[in-house]
């Protein structure tokens, strides 16, 4: 049984759609109540098994490292006023013994650039990787990427997160086709227009693969924008090794989406003591 120990997180991106915050801020330190996105994605790689997050960031980019980092004058601060609540909440943003690995990406060449920047880093193990901007909360079980690694202990298997999306939106997408009765993939596409989609199951932003990804993606020729995309490098996977779609138990928030931000924040007010009332009560008004 292999361990997943490595989860990679592309943070490259600028945040165009949350502009202008994102002028000085990353999107994934934007907060759902009082936590930034990239702590939930953090949280769901260590719930994983993983003790090393290779986050894949630009020249620009220092609030995650910042955030991960020690802060000694604030916690000096809270230690000298008896805030020691406080205190322990950021002394324990990670356990003692996970690390983190900054890897920059010199220009923005797609997702699978993004992943390959990480190789020397992976080496030769099965690893998974994390987009932020989909939040998943699966209350009081595993998380997405937990489930994933289950399905994934033989160390050559891939699996990829996926979900039903309006027909209408499978361009939007890398849309996956199964097989009958299964959920091993057959055939994988980028954003295919609704008439040409082969299924509307959707690939949504959690994906564990082995290592041999990283052959493929140095073969993959880059596409419309010069740009290297995952989903080719894991359409010829298909062709060698097993990847399977997993339907996981949860739920997810499009947090790259003014509205699904909007949707997480509501839905972790709603199970938060101090907020609950005044979301029932917001509700009740509208």
């Amino acid at each position: 049984m292999t361990r997943l120990r490595k989860v990679v997180f592309p943070v490259a991106g600028l945040g165009t759609r949350f502009l202008p915050a994102t002028k000085v801020v990353a999107k994934e330190m934007l907060p759902v109540i009082d936590r930034p996105l990239i702590q939930y994605a953090v949280d769901e790689a260590i719930d994983a098994g993983a003790d090393t997050l290779v986050f894949v960031t630009n020249r620009y980019k220092h609030s995650i490292a910042d955030y991960f980092d020690s802060a000694y004058e604030l916690e000096e601060t809270l230690e000298h006023a008896g805030k020691l609540e406080l205190l322990a909440m950021v002394q324990g943003l990670l356990p003692k013994h996970v690390r983190c690995v900054y890897v920059t990406q010199e220009q923005a060449l797609g997702l699978g650039h993004a992943v390959l920047c990480t190789k020397a880093v992976i080496g030769d193990e099965p690893f998974g990787i994390i987009l932020p901007d989909d939040l998943i909360v699966n209350d009081g079980g595993p998380s997405a990427l937990r489930q994933m690694a289950q399905r994934a202990s033989d160390g050559r298997t891939g699996v990829l997160a996926v979900e039903e999306v309006p027909h209408a939106d499978t361009g939007k997408y890398g849309i996956v086709d199964v097989e009958a009765g299964g959920d091993r993939i057959r055939h994988m596409v980028e954003k295919p227009k609704p008439e040409d989609a082969p299924s509307n199951l959707a690939v949504v932003g959690r994906y564990v693969l082995p290592a041999r990804i990283f052959e493929l993606l140095e073969k993959t020729t880059p596409g419309a924008g010069g740009e290297i995309q995952l989903t080719d490098a894991i359409a010829a996977l298909l062709g060698e090794s097993r990847v399977l779609a997993h339907r996981f138990d949860g739920h997810r928030f499009d947090c790259g989406s003014k509205a699904g931000m909007v949707r997480a924040t509501l839905h972790f007010a709603a199970r938060d003591p101090a907020l609950a009332d005044l979301v029932r009560g917001f509700n009740k008004a509208g």
